[in-house]
This record gives structure tokens, C-alpha cells and sequence, in this order.
């Protein structure tokens, strides 16, 4: 299986406090819709992956406040549910739906909250590494170290903040208690050490707390006819959102799906990362077509 790349339209959509932005590549006639989901990650990451679906119409889009979507409401911070109620609006103005999703880290979340929420809109939905913190075992280490990570950005600005968030993410294992303690010196890390004074990225600003705290309606998702895959990476075990996805599947009740790959898996060299594109493109076929 090789990736190409398919005709893309790009298409905006007004909705409650944002612009969105989402991109369309058709399939063949008839063909079935596949929506790609991330947060804040946008559409951007998925192109190797859409090359893969060419027997699909693929949907991708940047979450509101994320590259091209934008804010009208000048709100500071956003929320699951602002973001699955955007999704169900991109689904109704593809054709309504039922689609399938795959929708990885943050947008997991929000896709999950989808389901919850429109349920009749989502045929399978494959939940790629929700970074769950009230799913862990250590959940209150967790949410701990997330809201120091947080603080830091709020404090001292981006390098700090993402030195914490990239200390944070990449430590395997139960979260200890130095994660929720002074960010490291962000020049470790290639960030900049000067603070420029902006409190508004997408990442640490608006997301990472409403984000990694949501509280599932499992009984809604339960009772969804969607049917629910909780997806976790061959190369994360460990790591918070892959611990966080084990724990989303064992609330409802479900056993996680292993991929190919890391918690960036599926990328082919988009944001300077790359996984095993092909075979975690063939993983999530498998998956969709109820073979795995």
C-alpha cells in the first residue's frame, strides 16, 4: 500500500465563536467519508495519512484557535465540548454523516465527547491515545504535574511551559512528584528562554487543562450505536496518553487496540516528526473494516 495524495478543497465554515477551516479530499462516487481528528494538531498532520485513504472521501480540519481556524469570541480557553460540537457541524456540512473518525491525543478527547454527544453522526470511531488524566491510576499526580505545566507557561511563557509539557509527556511510567515541580531550562530543549509575553497558544493556553481533565459521559458512550475502538501506540507504553488510553478503554470496558509506532505514529515527516505511516495506515484499515 502506497500513499498519494489526492484533490484537496479547502472550505470554511462559520460556527459559534470560531471560522473553521477543513479540507476535503473526495473519493470515488459513493465512496465512504473518513474524518481525521486531531487537537491541537491540524490538518496539516494528516497528509501522508489521507494518502492512504484514497478509496475514501477524507475530512481534515484545525480546530478552532489552531492555523487557520480562528477565534470570534475572543475566549482564552476551549473546551470538548466546543470542539465535538464543531465536528458535528463539519460532519453535517459533508453530508451528515454516519462517518467514520480516527482522532488521535487531544483530538480523541474531542471525538470521544463527539460520540457522546451526536452519536448517530459516527459509525466507528477509532480514539488513538486520549491524553486522560482522570484515567490513570496516579490521577492525581498526573493532573498535578499537567496543572505545573501549565503554571509555567502562565508564569514564565512558551519555553518554559513546553519544557515542562515535553518533560511531562515523555516520562513512562507512574507520574512522580519532581513532574510537578519547576519546569527545566528550556534551552535543554531548543526553546527559547525569553518570555515574549503572548499567553495564548493553542497548545498550553487553550487546551492542555480543559483537555487532559475531561470527564467522559461513559454511559452516553456506552449506549452510543457508534462503535468504540481506544487505539495506544506500539512504541508508547508508558507514557501518559498511552496510560491514559488504556485506562478510557477499561471504563468502557473495552481491551486498547495496539498500533504501529509512538503517540505520533501515523505522521510522515509533518512537524518534523515520522512514525510507521504505512503500516499504522494499515493498521487503522484493518480496524475500520472490523478485522482487527
Amino acid at each position: 500500500m502506497t500513499s498519494t495524495a489526492p484533490a484537496l478543497e479547502t472550505r470554511t465554515l462559520e460556527v459559534p465563536g470560531a471560522v473553521l477551516a477543513y479540507d476535503v479530499r473526495p473519493g470515488p462516487a459513493g465512496a465512504p467519508v473518513l474524518l481525521l481528528v486531531g487537537s491541537p494538531m491540524a490538518a496539516a498532520g494528516f497528509g501522508t495519512l489521507a494518502g492512504y485513504f484514497a478509496d475514501r472521501t477524507v475530512v481534515t480540519y484545525d480546530p478552532r484557535g489552531s492555523e487557520r481556524s480562528r477565534r470570534t469570541d475572543g475566549a482564552a480557553t476551549s473546551t470538548p465540548e466546543e470542539h465535538a460540537d464543531d465536528l458535528s457541524r463539519v460532519v453535517a456540512a459533508v453530508g451528515g454523516g454516519p462517518v467514520d473518525v480516527f482522532a488521535s491525543s487531544g483530538g480523541a478527547v474531542n471525538a470521544l465527547t463527539l460520540v457522546a454527544r451526536h452519536p448517530g453522526q459516527v459509525r466507528t470511531l477509532v480514539a488513538h491515545e486520549p491524553p486522560s488524566v482522570r484515567y490513570v491510576p496516579d490521577a492525581a499526580e498526573a493532573s498535578a504535574a499537567t496543572h505545573a505545566v501549565a503554571e509555567a507557561y502562565r508564569r514564565s511563557g512558551f519555553g518554559a511551559g513546553m519544557a515542562a509539557f515535553i518533560r511531562l509527556v515523555a516520562h513512562r511510567g507512574p507520574v512522580t512528584p519532581d513532574l510537578a515541580g519547576p519546569a527545566p531550562d528550556p534551552a535543554l530543549f531548543g526553546l527559547p528562554t525569553e518570555d515574549d509575553g503572548s499567553r495564548d497558544d493553542v497548545l498550553l493556553g487553550q487546551n492542555l487543562v480543559s483537555c487532559t481533565h475531561h470527564e467522559y459521559d461513559v454511559a452516553a458512550l456506552r449506549a452510543a450505536p457508534t462503535r468504540v475502538v481506544v487505539a495506544v501506540g506500539a512504541g508508547s507504553e508508558g507514557e501518559l496518553a498511552h496510560r491514559g488510553g488504556v485506562g478510557v478503554a477499561e471504563a468502557l470496558g473495552t481491551a486498547p487496540v495496539v498500533f504501529p509506532g509512538g503517540h505520533a505514529g501515523f505522521l510522515g515527516g509533518e512537524y518534523g516528526q515520522t512514525g510507521e505511516p504505512a503500516a499504522f495506515a494499515a493498521r487503522l484499515r484493518e480496524v475500520l473494516d472490523g478485522a482487527a
